[in-house]
């Protein structure tokens, strides 16, 4: 019976990763506006500005998130300046790890890809996700929630300024790039008649990452991963235990787990990363017992993070470097043969570079595949 009401009980909160019918009528409220620092104003902006907004989190509750908005120079041409929605990738949980806080963690390599989209005509509207840099705790990974902050932050920014038009496209890396996926699904239905979205970019992106949490426990993986990837998981155990209070996700660590995972949440990725290479932490090492014996912990995962498969409505840009170790280069190349074989309108390239320079190496492709969206 006690098994019983555990399925039960975590059937019941996976829905919270499911999107739903009403979102918050307010989402996309502008609630205030005031300048960036400077760590966080793109080089070559005209203007730029840290706007927060309504938006929802884990159950389509009520929250409140920041973005970051940089205008490119020059007069807006007619209709107003196209946007592109940022979704940046991993910079940690820490509400002063937000992009629009301190920037970006990878400043050279953003700062060159978004100065390339600006210098293009183009504004940029880059979202924190809903518990960075605002209240409340970032649901890590939890798509759904990440495509509704973008999707908001477009609608706060062109309802606030006048030079932005309604036509947009989502950008994406890393965690950004499995968000850009997540909002090229739901894009339509979220933004409703309000914006005229027209597709989206999304490099890097964690296909069936979920699946490499399945064997998680005490002893495995028994080897020390990369700094990133040990920060990785302890970020997405965060995301669950945000998602699913329910699932205790603390029970399953141990003592030196527990300290971790609490470190996680306020911890910048860089910073964090170095810390748990220097103490040499070993994932296997931070379990009390195997995280599978989470009732129907496949499912739980795929609805949080699993990629969507169908419902694309429009065109769709996956770049994936060839030497991407941060996330699994296969995977992500048969999410893309996948969606291609349900007839989704998919295109992928790929590049001889790792997880980082693909970002910039992309460019030669996306550049002109966006500037077909708003031909």
């Amino acid at each position: 019976m006690r098994k019983l009401c555990a399925v039960v009980v975590i059937a019941a909160a996976s829905l919270l990763s499911l999107p739903t019918a009403s979102a918050d009528p307010a989402a996309g409220a502008v609630v205030s506006v005031a300048p960036l620092a400077p760590v966080a104003t793109l080089p070559g902006s005209a203007d730029a500005a840290r706007l927060l907004y309504r938006t929802t989190t884990v159950g389509d509750a009520p929250t409140t998130a920041s973005a970051a908005i940089y205008f490119p120079p020059g007069e807006p041409p007619a209709g107003g300046w196209p946007v592109i929605a940022w979704a940046h990738g991993t910079v940690g949980l820490g509400d002063d790890c937000a992009y629009s806080v301190a920037g970006p963690g990878a400043v050279e390599r953003d700062w060159a890809y978004l100065g390339t989209w600006l210098r293009q005509g183009y504004a940029v509207v880059a979202a924190d996700y809903a518990g960075l840099g605002s209240e409340g705790e970032h649901p890590y990974l939890n798509g759904v929630v990440e495509a509704r902050n973008v999707v908001d932050a477009v609608k706060a920014a062109t309802r606030r300024y006048a030079s932005l038009s309604k036509r947009w496209v989502a950008v994406g890396q890393s965690q950004g790039g499995g968000a850009a996926v997540f909002v090229a699904r739901y894009a339509s239905e979220f933004g409703g008649g309000e914006l005229d979205y027209r597709g989206a970019v999304a490099t890097g992106v964690p296909a069936y990452i979920e699946d490499v949490l399945l064997p998680l426990g005490p002893g495995m993986p028994p080897v020390k991963l990369g700094a990133h990837s040990t920060a990785y998981v302890l970020y997405i155990l965060n995301g669950l235990r945000t998602t699913y209070p329910d699932l205790d996700i603390e029970s399953y660590l141990t003592d030196s787990g527990r300290q971790w995972l609490t470190r996680a949440r306020t911890s910048c990725i860089e910073p964090f990363g170095a810390e748990l290479a220097a103490a040499g932490v070993v994932v296997g090492d931070l379990f009390a017992r195997p995280l599978a014996q989470i009732p129907d912990l496949p499912g739980v995962l795929t609805r949080t993070m699993g990629l969507p498969e169908t419902g694309y409505d429009k065109p769709l840009f996956l770049g994936q470097g060839l030497s991407d170790t941060d996330v699994i280069t296969p995977a992500t190349l048969l999410f893309a043969e996948k969606l291609k074989a349900g007839g989704q309108p998919v295109t992928l390239r790929t590049y001889d570079a790792d997880h980082s320079a693909a970002v910039n190496a992309s460019l030669v492709d996306s550049i002109p595949f966006v500037r077909n969206l708003f031909g």
